[in-house]
């Protein structure tokens, strides 16, 4: 039997049809590849967990996993000696290649990038599907099966993903109070949605996502970790200043006293929690949204920017308003029906305009829930799909930061984007 996608999936499922809404986590293992019996093992990890026949009916907003064997795609990936912009060329690709939009399909695909010591392993997938977290869940999963001295550990310590998640519905149940005393935030949303400044979109239609990958050692996260517990910040409030810091060249209004003179930054926040126990296990994304908004003026401090970043967020988490942006998606899908193809693709850089969005995901964390020691490394990218020119993907691992940017290419030329990163890590380094 379907079962119907969640509110966020919808909205996933609504941006798709514009664009392809993938992302892509990438996984690096000791050793050289086995490619044949690498098939083999993703093959019977995913029918393990029921992760095959996935059918799919935009129409009704349903879908279906109906079993039978997987068809798994592995790429061999050649590096011609430089595995690090193979790997960044990769990524790329697969943001950009769609999904098909209904029947039974195969919604994960893999690559390998031989390392010679050791190797890549990458899975690109329809994001609808599953959410970041639940996506390290699957591939700590095929490490155990391709690693015996995780694997016991693993198994035991880790509980098996559930292909279907809860309704939103129970929002409307568990978190009543905080989505009604909250309603009134939508109008202050809406203002702050006037003073932000719109990025300039050369092409709507265009939604092709370019790639760039960076590092932070652990010196430099520890660092900013430090500076964040010195200065009473979340190291996620830290990083949101320092992409407001860093993308505001690029974003700055030509007069500092016209009406939209903020920069806004949409950030992504997982609610497992706010759903209850049965969507911690989940494939399903449970996600919901925030936004900050602030003037970025050129003499303005890393300190002083971040303590304001700060009293925004802090708010949004206590009285959790990002509930609210789950209202605006369902508001959004009415709407969305009346709307012409064009209309939908100029909406969100119209009427909900940011500069940048940021997903941050502690891959350290996730992996040794299940019992096991991180991976040698983990990179990730996100589509921007409509909803934001740029999304910047931090993910923790090892002690170090991974940071993956995908950019619009018909709001930003790769030198202004590699501008960017150079003064985000300007910025961590000289904290």
């Amino acid at each position: 039997m379907k079962r119907r996608v969640n509110l966020f999936q919808a909205a996933m499922l609504r941006w798709r049809a514009l664009y392809p809404y993938n992302a892509v986590h990438v996984v690096r293992l000791a050793g050289a590849p086995d490619v044949a019996g690498l098939r083999a093992t993703l093959a019977a990890h995913l029918a393990s967990l029921g992760l095959t026949g996935l059918e799919l009916d935009p129409r009704r907003q349903a879908f279906e996993w109906t079993g039978g064997e997987p068809s798994v795609e592995l790429r061999e990936v050649e590096t011609a000696g430089d595995a690090r912009a193979a790997l960044s060329a990769e990524i790329e690709r697969e943001l950009n290649r769609a999904f098909p939009e209904r029947g039974r399909v195969d919604p994960f695909r893999f690559f390998v990038i031989d390392l010679g010591s050791a190797f890549e392993l990458g899975l690109a997938y329809d994001h609808y599907v599953a959410g970041g977290d639940s996506i390290v869940r699957l591939m700590r999963g095929i490490v155990a099966r391709l690693e015996p001295s995780a694997r016991d550990v693993t198994s035991a310590g880790a509980a098996p993903l559930r292909r279907y998640g809860p309704s939103y519905a129970l929002l409307l149940g568990r978190q009543v109070l905080p989505i009604i005393r909250g309603l009134p935030a939508l109008a202050r949303m809406a203002a702050s949605c006037r003073r932000a400044i719109r990025m300039r979109f050369a092409s709507p239609q265009d939604g092709y996502n370019a790639f760039l990958l960076e590092r932070v050692d652990a010196d430099d996260r520890a660092r900013l970790e430090g500076r964040a517990h010195e200065w009473g910040v979340t190291t996620h409030d830290l990083l949101l200043a320092i992409i407001l810091k860093s993308v505001s060249p690029l974003a700055r209004p030509s007069d500092e006293t016209a009406r939209r003179n903020e920069i806004a930054i949409a950030a992504i926040v997982n609610i497992r929690a706010d759903l209850g126990a049965g969507a911690k296990n989940a494939l399903a994304p449970c996600l919901a949204s925030f936004r900050v908004g602030h003037r970025v003026p050129r003499d303005m401090g890393m300190r002083e920017l971040a303590v304001s970043v700060h009293a925004q967020t802090d708010v949004i988490k206590r009285s959790k308003r990002y509930l609210q942006t789950l209202v605006a998606l369902g508001l959004t899908g009415f709407e969305w029906a009346f709307m012409s193809v064009p209309q939908r693709q100029r909406f969100f850089p119209k009427h909900f305009p940011v500069s940048a969005g940021s997903t941050p995901l502690n891959v350290d964390v996730l992996w040794r829930d299940g019992g096991a020691t991180p991976p040698l490394d983990y990179v990730r990218g996100v589509s921007t799909g409509p909803l934001a020119p740029m999304v910047i993907a931090f993910t923790m691992v090892g002690g170090a930061i991974n940071i993956g940017i995908s950019f619009r290419t018909t709001v930003f030329v790769r030198p202004a984007i590699e501008g960017v990163a150079a003064d985000m890590l300007r910025l961590i380094r000289t904290l």
